[in-house]
């Protein structure tokens, strides 16, 4: 393994930010898609004699990812298998799951975090010099780890400790839209919120309007499962 980790070293060191170029159509966020992520590591691991591969694995609800690194001499390094459930058990589902997954795979093991493209970077850095001296506010902070009740329904979500908010919000409107596409009735989609709805009073807290959205799809959820009664 020696080659192949003194070439992940210097491929590293060459990575560039993932750019968030994609908008997500729930939370209204900008974050950084599939294509952004391989953009920005694959030219540094193919400089330095390393080929990237995902590799799939058979799973009867959802997808198995894992990440790997073949180096030109025949070393092989994984990020380890990544577990994706599936929303829904159709060609659409498991295509989503898929991409969710090999996103998030390819960033842990490559190290690299999505980031502000250079413009946000450059008006972010006037902005600062032209406006005056302020106390900084401090930004909210995700809770590192949040669960609901021991059911059927229940949501586990776990944060960097210095995580971002929004970020840890996006990531329970994710999560509670997998759970709400397996509801088959109103009372499942109350069940899901009432066992949750500790998290959910933390996304309020924090971001308002991420709250907001969960709530909308929370009533298209009953209003659909009300017209199909």
């Amino acid at each position: 393994m020696k080659e192949i980790a003194a070439a992940l070293v210097k491929a590293q060191k060459e990575f560039g930010p993932a750019l968030k170029t994609s908008t997500n159509p729930h939370f209204r966020n900008k974050y950084a898609a599939l294509d952004a992520c391989i953009e920005a590591v694959i030219d540094a691991l193919n400089n330095n004699g390393i080929m990237l591969m995902q590799q799939t694995s058979l799973c009867e609800d959802g997808v198995i990812v894992e990440t790997l690194f073949i180096h030109e001499s025949g070393e092989m390094m994984g990020g380890g298998k990544l577990h994706v459930p599936a929303a829904k058990q159709d060609p659409q589902g498991y295509g989503s799951a898929l991409t969710y997954a090999k996103r998030y795979s390819l960033q842990s093991a490559c190290g690299i975090a999505p980031e502000d493209d250079d413009g946000e970077h450059a008006t972010k850095s006037v902005q600062q010099k032209q406006a005056a001296p302020a106390a900084p506010k401090p930004a909210a902070k995700a809770p590192t780890k949040v669960e609901g009740k021991d059911t059927t329904w229940q949501l586990k979500v776990v944060a960097k400790p210095d995580g971002d908010h929004g970020e840890w919000s996006q990531l329970i409107i994710d999560a509670t839209m997998l759970q709400l596409q397996q509801a088959t009735t109103e009372a499942h989609v109350m069940e899901l919120f009432k066992t949750n709805r500790n998290i959910y009073d933390e996304v309020k807290a924090g971001s308002p309007n991420a709250y907001e959205v969960l709530m909308d799809e929370f009533k298209q959820a009953r209003a659909k499962h009300k017209e199909a009664a």
